[in-house]
């Protein structure tokens, strides 16, 4: 599959809004509120800023037709050289090697465009799927953060996953 990385676009408003505001993924996102439209739409007017200037980018996975998941770069530290990865790939899309095509492509493109030493990913316990795919991209699990995320009225525990960058 032909798959790139690109920036939001004020066409992608929808799939944003509907995103952020799926309740059923606010425990891998640590969101407790829905977004409105307006502020959404001011967050992808600033999405063009520089990842080293902004601290963090979303980047819209896509083939040349079709929107398929969103990957997120956040927490960037320009000292210590590392950022946090989130990727999200809609329901119909899944399964497919979407994700870790894209994981790979963002790893491509900040090796080559951002100073960076190592990548890191902030992932519940629970979501057994995203632990294997960062496991498949050579992520090592280094930390478990005991009751961490508070989630349907339950404390929930948050494994921590880093990438050491060799160029």
């Amino acid at each position: 599959m032909n798959l790139k990385l690109r920036a939001l676009e004020p066409s992608d408003l929808d799939l944003v809004y509907e995103i952020e505001n799926d309740e059923s993924l606010w425990i891998y996102s640590n969101t407790s509120s829905p977004f409105s439209r307006n502020t959404l739409k001011k967050f992808i007017q600033n999405s063009h800023l520089d990842i080293i200037e902004h601290k963090q980018l979303r980047l819209v996975i896509s083939n040349d037709q079709t929107s398929m998941g969103f990957i997120d770069l956040f927490d960037y530290d320009h000292v210590n050289r590392r950022v946090g990865v989130g990727i999200i790939i809609f329901k119909k899309f899944r399964l497919k090697g979407i994700a870790y095509q894209s994981i790979k492509l963002v790893e491509s493109y900040l090796i080559k465009h951002v100073p960076i030493h190592q990548l890191f990913a902030n992932i519940s316990s629970n979501n057994l799927e995203s632990i294997s795919l960062f496991e498949k991209c050579g992520f090592e699990k280094v930390g478990l953060k005991r009751d961490w995320i508070f989630y349907n009225n339950e404390f929930n525990d948050e494994l921590l996953y880093q990438k050491i960058i060799k160029k």
